[in-house]
């Protein structure tokens, strides 16, 4: 029908998703949806078929970007955030100065990032756009995806069908829909909480991890609760518990009880990654089934042994191909270049099979290491990583693990085991800790002879929604922990090791205790008796 037909078509996509989100709002009255526009969506002439918005929360407080971004991934939905590349557009819209825009850069943000938010105000938006293939089914899956994870069930269904059966009628002022009246959004826009809960199409249940407010409070205001004292009335002290290596990224995880430490990190960790026939990295968001295939390093016989259900084991050499033969190439970790070379058609067969799809395994390049200047670290340290993504250990506590499953365990049918979520944040170092989440607080820690300084915290992505062990998806466990943290999804912290150059390999070990020094820069020493008291 031309583009006359194809601006009406997605204009009345637009109008109708613009006019269902100005109704949404909370039982508190607070509305769910802050819309950033220069026009009421009444006239395609002047306005696109584009919507730009922040999610808030209760208190009218923005939801950060990113953490939008992540949940909407859960849901099969695409949505571009930040600044789109208009600075000016998004300081007048969101009231950020000339000043703001030089403190947010001082305190780390660029473009692309995802420091969402700085000083209680964020730093974009986001944007959710309607094209010729569009369809009135995309914009409801949207719609349902902002309902099902910000109101209750009961506020769901009266709002959004009250909303819906007024947009039905008036959805487009008839003088921009030149289409037949069977062009209408009226036949199948009134949406119902079944439907909500039972759409096929759209695998997500209204309110599904959205507890009453009652609730969700008691949840923030326990994991919130992360002061750490200086000193503690017979406090046990904190120990290693487990450690992890991965030795080809998105892979399942290899435990031991004492391994070597490298200049990237734990000796081996994340020195392979499988790529599809284009070079291009594959992960569990794309492939789950990696977290099936299970590597291990024999020091040895220096051989990475690969096995998996239903094949025969393979080796790979730990010594560097150095031959003639070997090709090395440039791959991309995170936006980082890094040189790796092929393992070879022999360990490629044996990938894809198991895969059933085109795919090869590459090792990054011992010489030729990605190189991040770190934020958090000195300006000048330029550290040495292998195929992670941002840091070269990732910890976690095993108190705030307990905190998460008490919460996500009242939502599934089946009670959790503590090793199965532990396995799904696929950490390094796990230690045993007093405090739930008192890692957030600390700027470094001393293992035994090894000193690590604390980088931040680690957002979390979709892969924590993946079973380790059967590669079985389920969102409850990304919307739990944006809920239990109130609104990010930060669990665990990255780590920087700060090498001794000491003639002797350094080791970490199961069982040894950890020394972390607060962020004030304020040690926290193990009390010396049960009588040892608090100074404060």
């Amino acid at each position: 029908g031309g583009m006359e037909k194809i601006k009406q078509h997605t204009f009345a996509l637009a109008h109708y998703t613009y006019n269902v989100l100005s109704t949404l709002k909370y039982a508190n009255g607070a509305p769910v949806i802050r819309i950033y526009s220069d026009t009421d969506f009444s006239n395609p002439d002047v306005q696109g078929p584009i919507i730009n918005f922040n999610i808030l929360d209760e208190d009218g407080e923005v939801i950060g970007f990113s953490q939008v971004d992540k949940m909407a991934s859960l849901y099969n939905i695409h949505v571009r955030t930040g600044c789109f590349c208009n600075t000016g557009a998004c300081q007048m819209h969101l009231g950020i100065s000339n000043e703001d825009i030089r403190r947010n850069l001082q305190a780390g943000h660029v473009c692309g990032d995802d420091i969402d938010i700085v000083d209680g105000h964020p730093t974009g938006s986001v944007r959710i756009s309607f094209g010729y293939m569009s369809s009135f089914e995309d914009a409801q899956t949207f719609l349902k995806f902002i309902i099902a994870t910000r109101l209750s069930k009961s506020n769901a269904e009266i709002l959004f069908q009250s909303s819906v059966t007024t947009l039905t009628t008036e959805s487009v002022p008839d003088e921009h829909l030149p289409f037949s009246s069977a062009y209408k959004l009226s036949p199948i826009s009134h949406i119902s909480d079944r439907e909500l809960r039972n759409n096929s199409s759209v695998t997500m249940t209204t309110g599904s991890w959205q507890p009453p407010e009652s609730e969700a409070e008691s949840i923030r205001a326990a994991v919130s609760e992360t002061a750490i004292p200086t000193c503690r009335r017979g406090g046990k002290p904190i120990t290693v518990t487990n450690i992890y290596l991965y030795p080809i990224k998105s892979c399942s995880a290899f435990e031991v009880t004492e391994w070597p430490v490298g200049n990237q990190g734990l000796l081996y960790d994340r020195n392979w990654m499988v790529v599809n026939q284009n070079g291009v990295c594959i992960t569990q968001k794309q492939e789950p089934r990696l977290c099936l295939i299970n590597p291990s390093i024999d020091l040895k016989k220096k051989i990475m042994i690969i096995q998996a259900e239903g094949m025969d084991p393979i080796s790979v050499s730990l010594e560097e191909n150095t031959g003639k033969e070997t090709v090395v190439s440039e791959s991309k970790v995170c936006s980082h270049r890094v040189k790796t070379y092929d393992c070879g058609e022999r360990i490629a067969g044996w990938f894809s099979l198991f895969l059933s799809r085109p795919c090869r395994l590459i090792r990054q390049s011992s010489d030729m290491s990605h190189q991040n200047n770190t934020k958090g670290l000195a300006s000048a340290t330029n550290i040495s990583l292998s195929l992670v993504n941002e840091a070269q250990y990732l910890l976690i506590n095993v108190a705030s693990i307990l905190q998460l499953k008490e919460h996500i365990s009242a939502r599934l049918e089946e009670p959790l085991e503590m090793e199965e979520l532990i396995r799904r944040f696929r950490a390094n170092i796990v230690i045993s800790a007093p405090e739930s989440f008192e890692e957030e607080e600390w700027a470094e820690i001393s293992i035994g002879a090894l000193r690590f300084q604390v980088v931040g915290p680690c957002s979390r992505c979709q892969i924590i929604c993946i079973d380790q062990q059967s590669a079985e998806r389920n969102k409850e466990f990304m919307q739990s922990l944006s809920v239990a943290r109130g609104r990010k999804t930060n669990f665990g912290i990255y780590l920087m090791n700060q090498p001794l150059h000491s003639s002797l390999p350094d080791m970490l070990s199961v069982g040894s205790q950890v020394l972390p020094v607060l962020k004030e820069n304020m040690e926290i020493q193990p009390p010396t008796s049960r009588e040892e008291k608090c100074s404060g």
